[in-house]
């Protein structure tokens, strides 16, 4: 989701090995080769860390709107075929029932009635999902947004600042761990 931020600091860190390369091939000019390799190393550093901020960012707007909105939404089309299932069996059921009492249509009646009540059954506790997931939505939307707005606000503002310290500490605060590529 982040590529090409994670290309700039790919570039960095090769720009910094490339730096600490040319300061042992000039020695003339090594303290400014490994001053300008440190600065990249830095930057690879703090890039690594928003990245990582970054990815949770995504990876939770994601989460929030490929799983649990399509989840909700499935639940809503659910809840709508059972509204169109109740609607007919209440329809056949009324038609019968204000039909005339025959023997034969007694039985029928009796069918009519038990798959009315199953599919009503059916209907309310759909109906009753649809509100608690609309009402966990809603309130889970707020707070992962409100979350997910501050970390990529105080990450964003901590790395163009070069304040690394306050980017470690904004990963510390939303628990996020990063992947050290060296870490064993």
């Amino acid at each position: 989701p982040c590529l090409h931020f994670y290309n700039v600091v790919q570039t960095q860190k090769a720009l910094g090995e490339s730096f600490s390369e040319l300061a042992q091939k000039s020695p003339e000019l090594q303290e400014e080769f490994i001053y300008n390799c440190e600065t990249q190393r830095t930057l690879v550093k703090n890039g690594e860390i928003l990245l990582g901020a970054l990815n949770f960012f995504t990876s939770s707007v994601n989460t929030l709107c490929n799983k649990t909105i399509e989840d909700t939404l499935l639940t809503v089309r659910n809840y709508e075929s059972a509204r169109l299932e109740y609607d007919a069996y209440r329809a056949d059921y009324e038609s019968l029932e204000s039909g005339p009492r025959e023997a034969a249509t007694q039985m029928r009646l009796q069918d009519a009635k038990r798959k009315y009540e199953e599919h009503k059954i059916k209907f309310e506790r759909l109906r009753g999902d649809v509100q608690i997931k609309l009402r966990f939505l809603d309130e889970n939307r707020v707070k992962v947004m409100h979350k997910q707005l501050l970390l990529f606000h105080n990450a964003i503002s901590a790395y163009f600042s070069g304040n690394a310290s306050s980017l470690e500490a904004t990963l510390k605060q939303f628990n996020i761990q990063l992947k050290r590529p060296n870490a064993e």
